[in-house]
């Protein structure tokens, strides 16, 4: 992240586009949750929510299959592909119980993040990567930083968080997910893992609290290129490239709202 303001999270809300987005995605979210439905059937639709997160990251990670194929295969184990949908599916099972955590100890929910993302405790899995060390991350083809410059931007992200501060939730969780692409901290499964915290942001702020809201939906809808783009925006540390990142992950929530808002309509008229 790269910004010089004493406050860097609080001031990203004066760059261009930013305070549009913030209160676009705002409006949208009081919309969605207004919705009939939700008084009665709001565990639903998070569980859905939770499913299409799941589909929509594991495809940004190269692995797009049908909704309906995610949900109704039992074996993720097969090949890379079935692995990546079933670490989605385990990262999104698992977001909601690491809320209370994250403000508190953000990197320790970042380890706790890969070792379920990963599936096994192998040597390399719940820590930062070691010199030598590997990265396997084919849609994000910019040079990874060394470890000891992970650890030390690292550390300065868990500051922030722990911290706290006045800076939109939009705004919070588009720089953690863009700082984890970024330095890409694990030898796999970092924007797996980038996106599950972009979602612990959003839902623990209080923007999202009951987690209907997925914005890997829309990070998905929006497809691969956009997604790398708008990063290499925020990798550029400009104003305009960080300001459009965030924009881009406010746009993400967006057709996610759009995407539970169509499901709690099918629900009203029992189709589903």
């Amino acid at each position: 992240m790269s910004t010089h303001a004493s406050d860097p999270l609080a001031a990203l809300g004066s760059l261009p586009g930013v305070a549009d987005a913030v209160d676009s995605v705002r409006k949208a979210v009081d919309r969605v949750y207004g919705h009939r439905v939700m008084r009665r059937r709001s565990n639903e639709i998070s569980s859905e929510a939770a499913l299409r997160g799941a589909r929509g990251s594991a495809a940004l990670a190269g692995a797009d299959w049908a909704l309906e194929e995610v949900r109704r295969r039992t074996d993720f184990s097969a090949d890379p592909e079935a692995r990546a949908v079933g670490a989605a599916l385990r990262l999104g099972a698992e977001a909601g119980q690491l809320l209370s955590i994250w403000r508190q100890s953000p990197l320790r929910v970042l380890a706790r993040l890969h070792l379920v993302a990963a599936g096994d405790p192998g040597a390399s899995v719940g820590r930062p990567r070691l010199d030598g060390e590997s990265v396997d991350e084919p849609l994000i083809e910019a040079p990874a930083p060394a470890p000891a410059e992970v650890a030390g931007r690292l550390d300065g992200l868990a500051e922030l968080i722990v911290a706290g501060g006045d800076a939109p939730a939009l705004v919070t969780a588009a720089v953690v997910h863009g700082e984890l692409l970024a330095l890409r901290p694990f030898t796999s499964y970092n924007g797996l893992v980038a996106r599950a915290a972009e979602r612990i942001v959003l839902v623990g702020s209080g923007l999202d609290p009951k987690a209907i809201c997925p914005a890997e939906v829309g990070h998905a809808e929006q497809g691969r290129a956009a997604y790398v783009a708008a990063f290499e925006g925020y990798l550029s540390g400009t104003p305009e490239g960080v300001g459009a990142w965030i924009a881009h992950c406010g746009r993400s929530v967006e057709l996610g709202v759009r995407e539970s808002t169509a499901v709690c309509e099918a629900l009203q008229r029992g189709a589903a």
